[in-house]
């Protein structure tokens, strides 16, 4: 099973691949889709939507997992994220592949057990579970692994 992990955002998509041989967890492929600030919205969109469908169609993953939005200040950034959370989801749709959805209480439970863990202890997890030599940076990075890591335990169930 291949699994991509979508941390959404306008500036900065973390995005992980990973594959499920029993019960070992192998990263093939993580890192960001970054869109500059200056940018118009419309076209970071576009940035993100395009370079959405050429991972999903290099990868060619089973199920793409994302994480719901959880927002309680700025509602306005709050918005272009859904906007860019809207466009991927569309790429992983036109690629017809599957999209599963936790919230972040829900990845961090799957990930760590506590579903109030800080993110430090996520990361530090991440790392653990996946045999990496260092977290991984930026932390949207680290937040698309956990998310598939997240995939991987639900799928397991």
């Amino acid at each position: 099973m291949k699994i991509i992990g979508i941390d959404p955002g306008i500036a900065i998509v973390g995005y992980s691949v990973l594959t499920r041989k029993g019960n070992k967890l192998h990263p093939i492929d993580y890192g960001s889709i970054e869109t500059p600030a200056g940018m118009p919205t419309p076209r970071r969109l576009k940035e993100v939507y395009d370079a959405s469908k050429h991972l999903f169609l290099l990868h060619q993953p089973d199920v793409v997992a994302i994480e719901k939005l959880f927002f309680n200040r700025n509602v306005t950034n709050a918005f272009t994220v859904s906007a860019a959370r809207g466009v991927i989801m569309l790429a992983a749709e036109e690629a017809n592949i599957k999209i599963t959805e936790y919230t972040p209480l829900q990845v961090k439970m799957a990930v760590t057990g506590f579903g109030k863990a800080e993110k430090s202890q996520v990361q530090k997890m991440v790392q653990r579970l996946l045999h990496l030599p260092q977290i991984p940076k930026p932390d949207d990075v680290a937040d698309a692994l956990a998310i598939a890591i997240c995939e991987v335990h639900a799928g397991a169930r």
